[in-house]
């Protein structure tokens, strides 16, 4: 093992993860190459816990339904509902039956307890009410955008009623049909309420921006805040609604790309408001262009990571994370010639690599792709290797672990 190699890898700790960094970014994203591992989640909360603490964070974002999001951000903040319901009707995915993520919102709480509202930590999905096969429907979405306008616009300028939004929307359970998924025609995201609805909600969102002077100066800051939550939300899910009817090659691509768009409009937002922590799966925030075969054909787009990565600049780091053994998944040791298998063979248990010193070290010999048995588990790519700013690495994983 070369020297240059061992020197980029350095036991994990807080302080290790912002020497990577040139300063503290305004987005510091944690990846994940897979779901719902204790040891992960608590790696995160007890990183995220330090860096609230020493380096002034704010804001903790995961990869979770953005409406749901706001019935936990009550909950932190103010002490809205039990833990119970919180963790219930607070999270998509089901990631609210992990235990990690439960510690994650009884620390906030308690952690907020007594502090005033400037210096409260925040919690925020960033996600859109849409899985891949299916979304969510927009009417909680536009119809709080309404409600919103409604209440501080003249009712002169509104293009529409809240009768006229529930009309077009009809049942809500016509939306979320997996069936169109593989079925284009099963989809209503191009019938003539669907696209009348994109122009209410385009005009809708103009209106929230052309009244902005005054709704600063009449509306609380955290309305307005939410009322540009509503309106992206409203406008992407139509969109991904939209390409959910569509029948050309460039659907599935679109409705990959239109997810983290949404995503990264969300990431971007957060970052206007203030220093914010990201967890997500590595594929959603690295900074290459994604690509996976759906149905027998390759597809690309680009990630939120890369999106916001392009706004930001060096207000945006990423941390990949790796592991090397899953047992109870059938992952074993990686081979020893994978990016994996040279870190499983460092001493000790979690680190955290320099990635691109580490890419320049492995220059002269790139190791090869590692191949997970188990699809749930994505390894890393020794073409992208500097593309992250460090990679945070585990050695095993158990069952339960944390």
């Amino acid at each position: 093992m070369t020297t240059g190699f061992t020197d980029a890898a350095h036991v994990f700790d807080p302080a290790a993860v912002m020497g990577l960094l040139p300063a503290r970014p305004r987005l510091l994203a944690l990846g994940e190459p897979t779901h719902g591992e204790d040891v992960l989640l608590d790696l995160r909360n007890d990183l995220f816990r330090q860096l609230v603490e020493r380096e002034g964070y704010r804001t903790i974002a995961i990869e979770s339904d953005c409406l749901m999001g706001l019935v936990v951000d009550d909950y932190v903040t103010s002490g809205t509902g039990t833990l119970d319901e919180v963790m219930e009707r607070g999270f998509s995915h089901e990631w609210g039956v992990f235990a990690g993520n439960r510690e994650l919102v009884r620390w906030m709480r308690a952690y907020n307890e007594g502090r005033p509202a400037a210096q409260q930590l925040r919690f925020a999905g960033f996600d859109g009410p849409l899985e891949i096969t299916g979304a969510a429907s927009p009417r909680q979405a536009l119809t709080a955008l309404h409600t919103y306008l409604t209440a501080w616009v003249d009712a002169d300028l509104l293009p529409c009623t809240a009768e006229t939004l529930d009309r077009l929307l009809g049942a809500d359970d016509r939306w979320p049909n997996p069936a169109a998924m593989m079925d284009p025609s099963r989809s209503v995201g191009r019938t003539p309420e669907a696209r009348q609805l994109r122009l209410l909600a385009d005009d809708l969102v103009a209106l929230l921006d052309a009244q902005q002077p005054h709704l600063i100066a009449a509306s609380p800051e955290e309305d307005r805040h939410r009322a540009r939550l509503y309106g992206r939300t409203a406008t992407g899910l139509l969109r991904y609604h939209s390409w959910m009817a569509d029948t050309s090659p460039s659907r599935l691509a679109w409705l990959l790309g239109v997810r983290d768009s949404m995503m990264a409009a969300n990431l971007l937002a957060l970052a206007e408001r203030g220093p914010t922590l990201v967890n997500a799966h590595n594929g959603h925030l690295q900074r290459n262009k994604s690509t996976m075969r759906m149905g027998g054909l390759p597809v690309d787009w680009w990630s939120a990571g890369a999106i916001v990565s392009a706004h930001l600049g060096e207000g945006y780091a990423f941390l990949a994370a790796a592991l090397g053994t899953i047992p109870h998944r059938g992952v074993d040791a990686p081979p020893p010639d994978t990016v994996e298998g040279l870190l499983y063979a460092l001493p000790q248990e979690r680190y955290v690599v320099d990635a691109r010193r580490l890419a320049t070290a492995l220059a002269d010999a790139t190791p090869v792709p590692r191949v997970s048995p188990w699809f749930g588990y994505a390894p890393l790519d020794p073409a992208h290797l500097a593309s992250p700013d460090g990679i945070v690495f585990v050695k095993d994983v158990r069952r339960g672990q944390g």
